[in-house]
């Protein structure tokens, strides 16, 4: 196979993580015999800092032509100043909905080598293995309007959440067919006591329950649902609900894996004729400015984030596993960073995670 794949490196540590998935890529395709071609852009500080825009048009270019996109991180306290009218996030916004990736998919399976760096009691890890599908597309972060102004009473700030029938109708039914190829449990979040857009949320989680009468669902509000994540993790398959509940809530759920550092994501659109999805795949945490260059971060989430895009963008499901097996074995073999290690433990750094890896990946042929 040929692809194109766009490399958006971003802020912080992204261009040290970036740089190692694109060599457990590049071990892909020597071993499997294909060809993937890179095409890096700016996106997020950078971009401010070289064009003044935090999604240039060239970049919205690169990423439109590319059968695939990696990104690593964006933001920092550089670009922190609350009054800015472009920043970092906004970037990453503009990215997404110039993808049209509407579907965001974060698994928690926690590693079983590494299950001591939660600290979560043992016993509640048994079994963990869920996926969380956040809304990407709308609610808070994308209603108008949006914005700070002067009101009577002084400085105001105003965000709006919206939600259309169609833009959750569609979330829906990917976390029902992804149910459906799982435990066929489905676990529907959201804030219906409260808030409207939550109501009519559950009301239309109810009617496209009736298309799928061989899943499970279960209605819990977003509070209950943080707790729950940590009283009982394993009782979870599927789990979606919209965008900022999402946001918070995998965060959240990143504890159970042990470290950010282990969590990739995609985030997927329509399907295209041949089954696969448009897709921007990335690793949950932020840009850790203040190890970025130093050696020090994990790429373990961005090399996994990479095997998503083999799988659902590419749909290289040998390719995707390859990677994750190569993952375990170093894992298992012991190799930890910093984030990982336990007290006294041997650390190792980015670039000697990232060939290790790579390594596995061509030993196994």
């Amino acid at each position: 196979m040929k692809a194109s794949i766009a490399l958006l490196p971003g802020d912080g540590i992204g261009p040290d993580v970036v740089t190692q998935a694109v060599s457990a890529l590049d071990a892909v395709a020597l071993r499997f015999g294909h060809t993937f071609e890179y095409r890096t852009a700016l996106l997020g500080g950078c971009a401010l800092d070289e064009t003044g825009n935090s999604f240039p048009p060239e970049t919205e270019r690169t990423v439109l032509a590319a059968d695939a996109v990696l990104l690593g991180a964006v933001g920092g306290p550089k670009w922190d100043d609350p009054k800015a009218v472009d920043r970092p996030e906004r970037g990453l916004l503009a990215l997404r909905k110039a993808l049209g990736v509407f579907a965001n998919i974060r698994p928690v399976k926690p590693h079983p080598i590494v299950r001591d760096a939660t600290p979560l009691k043992p016993h509640l890890m048994e079994g963990v293995d869920l996926i969380v599908i956040r809304e990407l597309l709308g609610g808070l972060y994308f209603g108008q309007p949006s914005e700070r102004r002067v009101g009577q009473a002084g400085r105001e700030a105003v965000d709006t959440m919206v939600y259309t029938e169609p833009e959750i109708v569609r979330i829906l039914r990917v976390g029902f067919e992804l149910a459906r190829s799982r435990k066929k449990r489905l676990t529907s979040v959201d804030k219906a006591n409260i808030l409207s857009t939550s109501r009519l949320w559950r009301e239309l989680a109810t009617e496209v329950a009736a298309d799928y009468p061989d899943v499970t669902v279960e209605h819990i509000l977003v509070d209950a649902a943080a707790m729950y994540l940590i009283q009982r993790p394993a009782s979870f398959d599927v789990i979606v609900t919209e965008n900022m509940f999402g946001d918070i809530l995998t965060d959240e759920a990143s504890v159970l894996a042990g470290s950010m550092g282990m969590m990739p994501s995609a985030s997927l659109g329509d399907l295209s004729e041949g089954g696969f999805r448009r897709g921007l795949y990335e690793p949950i945490h932020g840009s850790a400015p203040d190890i970025a260059g130093q050696n020090k971060a994990n790429p373990i989430a961005t090399i996994q984030s990479a095997a998503l895009l083999l799988r659902y963008s590419l749909g290289l499901e040998a390719e995707a596993r390859a990677i994750e097996d190569a993952v375990d074995e170093v894992l298992a073999a012991g190799a930890r960073t910093a984030d990982l290690a336990k007290p006294g433990e041997p650390v190792i750094g980015t670039d000697a995670m990232g060939e290790r890896i790579a390594d596995a990946i061509i030993r196994a042929r």
